[in-house]
């Protein structure tokens, strides 16, 4: 006889209830469930605003830091304010981003990403405008205040696809990721300071050579306000039961000043039963108490050590190339800078595109993850090296070659991230907690990335200070690069299963 025919009906409700989410939503048939394409490509359209406004600052944050003159021309100081000013967008949504998400579990997808397109465009235009550094910082606070997208989006992501074709649904994430940040890093890089690149068009704006980072900001800043507009008119909701914020309002205040009566539990405990099953109800979302489950924390700490490993080098890249060669770097200006990343972002995305879905069909999620984890160490040897070879032979073939080759073998540990968006779904207690659980996740990986930018730029600016410590930044990176490959071993092969 099976035993999982004879488990009592608490356990078999139990074992229900914490089923992943990623498990088939029906009977296994011949090939995949094809592709909701018309919300699909809804969401893959609104995608574009992230990595459009966030490159868009890349390629002249640097220069940026320097005209401010927050660093009274001490080049060494540059990174570290870089740093600074890239972590407080990670510190804002490091504070709201989980009631972005627990809200959206309530209220419904579409309105919170809604306010988060509003307040990345308002961000935006305040960015071009701000003329000290003050300014700079407090932009990019209320950008990651009022944005809480991203983990609303991967909730989406789930929520319109099953277990057969979510991979592929996120083999097509790195389209508008890599259009995105295709065009962010060709606007930033050619739309800063417009009035000395083209006089002939804006060299009489006193506007623009009063705020010559603006054009830059506004491009990025008007495409979001388009996005808005078709988020508004095509997106459909996903969450099948919504509570208008209003009364979600008032029944919070309600909790907080109105007691409810005690209510005497029978002895044989059965009030307490109803009550856990209640809680569990697959279409409530839970308390966040009940969401910090054993599997829930490993992928967030999966989550975080990714994230943390990404956005250091991330950061490093742009500063790195900006350096001059003497200090350990490459010595490049913005707009080639903006150049090398935006074909970076082509390749990145179209290898992702044709082969993210094969290789994680093939391989598997955690060997899929773990191998883009390992190579990036691969990628942290890789910066002295082209630093050597730019001293030695100068910015020539050897050098592209080197630069293009340490581009290429970190897009592994960019593909981590649909790996991990898997993990987290699958680690969610319930459907309608989806939100909250990835709204944990972004929470987390916020978090590491306030500390990750100011820390990585802190240990560049020591490297650069002192030539007896030029490698300290490497190993800094290599510690977090281990780091990331230690947290590999906590991950199950295969998704958790409803008995796990």
């Amino acid at each position: 006889m099976n035993p999982s025919a004879i488990m009592s009906p608490h356990q078999s409700d139990q074992e229900d209830e914490e089923s992943p989410l990623l498990r088939p939503e029906r009977e296994p048939t011949v090939g995949k469930t094809p592709l909701p394409w018309r919300q699909l490509s809804v969401v893959l359209f609104l995608q574009l605003t992230e990595p459009l406004t966030a490159q868009a600052i890349a390629p002249f944050a640097p220069q940026l830091i320097r005209d401010v003159g927050v660093t009274h021309g001490d080049e060494s100081r540059v990174g570290y304010f870089v740093g600074i000013m890239y972590s407080m967008f990670y510190v804002a949504q490091a504070l709201t981003t989980l009631h972005w998400n627990r809200l959206s579990d309530h209220i419904g997808r579409k309105p919170v990403i809604l306010t988060g397109l509003f307040g990345i465009s308002m961000s935006m235009f305040l960015f071009g405008l701000s003329e000290t550094f003050g300014g700079l910082v407090l932009s990019r606070a209320l950008c990651g205040a009022l944005n809480g997208n991203s983990g609303v989006i991967k909730s989406m992501m789930i929520e319109i696809t099953d277990s057969t074709n979510i991979a592929q649904a996120y083999g097509y994430i790195p389209i508008p990721w890599m259009t995105g940040n295709t065009l962010g890093l060709l606007m930033g890089g050619s739309l800063s300071r417009p009035a000395d690149r083209f006089p002939r068009l804006f060299g009489q704006s006193t506007f623009l050579k009063t705020h010559p980072y603006f054009l830059a900001c506004a491009g990025p800043a008007l495409f979001t306000a388009l996005a808005w507009l078709v988020t508004y008119m095509l997106l459909q909701e996903t969450v099948p039961t919504t509570t208008p914020l209003w009364s979600l309002i008032q029944n919070r205040y309600r909790n907080m000043f109105v007691s409810p009566h005690p209510k005497t539990l029978p002895v044989d405990g059965s009030h307490s039963e109803d009550t856990i099953q209640d809680c569990r109800d697959d279409s409530k979302p839970l308390p966040l108490r009940a969401l910090l489950t054993s599997r829930v924390l490993i992928a967030m700490l999966n989550y975080a050590t990714l994230a943390l490993l990404d956005i250091a080098l991330r950061t490093l890249i742009p500063v790195f190339y900006a350096t001059p060669a003497d200090l350990g770097g490459l010595g490049l200006d913005p707009l080639r800078i903006g150049n090398i990343l935006a074909v970076f972002g082509i390749v990145n995305g179209l290898l992702q595109v044709f082969f993210f879905a094969r290789l994680h069909d093939r391989f598997g999620t955690k060997v899929l993850y773990t191998f883009g984890i390992a190579v990036s160490v691969l990628t942290i040897i890789a910066f002295p090296i082209i630093n050597a070879l730019c001293l030695t032979h100068g910015i020539g073939v050897t050098v592209w070659f080197a630069v293009g080759l340490q581009l290429a073998i970190s897009i592994p540990l960019i593909m981590g991230y649909g790996c991990m968006a898997m993990y987290v779904a699958a680690s969610s207690p319930n459907r309608a907690s989806l939100g909250a659980t990835n709204g944990l996740a972004q929470t987390v990986a916020a978090c590491v990335r306030i500390i990750g930018p100011a820390s990585t730029m802190s240990m560049f600016s020591f490297s650069v200070r002192d030539p007896s410590n030029a490698w300290a930044v490497y190993y800094f990176m290599m510690v977090l690069a281990l780091l990331a490959m230690g947290s590999t071993f906590l991950l199950p092969r295969q998704m958790w299963k409803c008995n796990d």
